[in-house]
C-alpha cells in the first residue's frame, strides 16, 4: 500500500527557479539597501566596510567572504548543497549587477523606499532559495551548525550579526536607520515567506 501522506517534491526546473530567482532577488535586495544610504543589513555592512578599505566591487566581497565562512562549516560538521555552492558564488554577481543598473535616489522618500525594498526583497528571497531545498546559504548553515553544537539559534545569530556589524563600521560600512529596519523586520518577514514558500 503507498503511503499518500509523504511530501511531494517540485520538479528540478521548478526547484532550480526558486533557487536562481531568490539569489537573485537576494542580490537585488543589498543593492537596494546599499543605493539608499540609509543603512545595509550587518552582513553588509561588513561587506561594504572591506569593499571601501580593499577596492574591491561589493559583490567580489560577497563572494570571497562566502567562500572563507563556509570553512567554519568543517568545525561544524556541516555538508554544503549545490544551493549552497550557488550562493557563495551568484549573491555577489547579481548584487554588483544591480548595485550598477540602479540609480541612486536623491529624495529621502525615494531612499526611504529603497530601504523597504531592500528588506522584502531579502526576506522574500531567503523563503525561495531556502524552500528549493538544495542547501542553506553559507551564512545561514553557521546558525545551523550552532544550534547542533547546543547554541540558541537567537543567541548565536546575535553574537554573530553584532560582531559583523560593528567590524563593518569600524571600516567604513554604512550603518543607519535601515540597519535598524533591518534588524526589526527581516526575521519576521522571512518567516511569513518561508511559510508562503514551503520545503519542495
Amino acid at each position: 500500500m503507498s503511503d499518500t501522506t509523504a511530501p511531494r517534491v517540485a520538479p528540478l526546473p521548478a526547484r532550480l527557479l526558486r533557487l536562481y530567482g531568490g539569489l537573485a532577488l537576494y542580490g537585488l535586495g543589498i543593492a537596494f539597501q546599499v543605493e539608499s544610504g540609509l543603512g545595509n543589513g550587518p552582513w553588509d555592512v561588513f561587506h561594504q566596510g572591506l569593499s571601501f578599505r580593499s577596492g574591491m566591487t561589493m559583490g567580489t566581497v560577497i563572494i570571497i567572504v562566502g567562500a572563507l565562512v563556509m570553512l567554519l562549516w568543517i568545525p561544524l560538521k556541516q555538508k554544503p548543497g549545490f544551493g549552497t555552492l550557488s550562493n557563495v558564488v551568484f549573491v555577489g554577481v547579481f548584487a554588483d549587477t544591480a548595485i550598477y543598473l540602479l540609480p541612486t535616489p536623491g529624495h529621502l522618500a525615494v531612499q526611504a523606499s529603497y530601504t523597504v525594498l531592500g528588506v522584502v526583497s531579502i526576506a522574500l528571497a531567503t523563503g525561495l532559495y531556502i524552500g528549493a531545498g538544495m542547501g542553506a546559504g553559507p551564512r545561514d548553515g553557521i546558525m545551523t551548525g550552532l544550534m547542533r553544537l547546543g547554541l540558541s539559534v537567537r543567541l548565536g545569530r546575535f553574537l554573530i550579526e553584532v560582531t559583523v556589524l560593528a567590524a563593518g563600521w569600524l571600516l567604513g560600512g554604512t550603518v543607519g536607520v535601515g540597519t535598524l529596519v533591518f534588524a526589526l523586520a527581516i526575521g519576521p518577514l522571512t518567516q511569513l515567506f518561508t511559510r508562503w514558500f514551503p520545503l519542495t
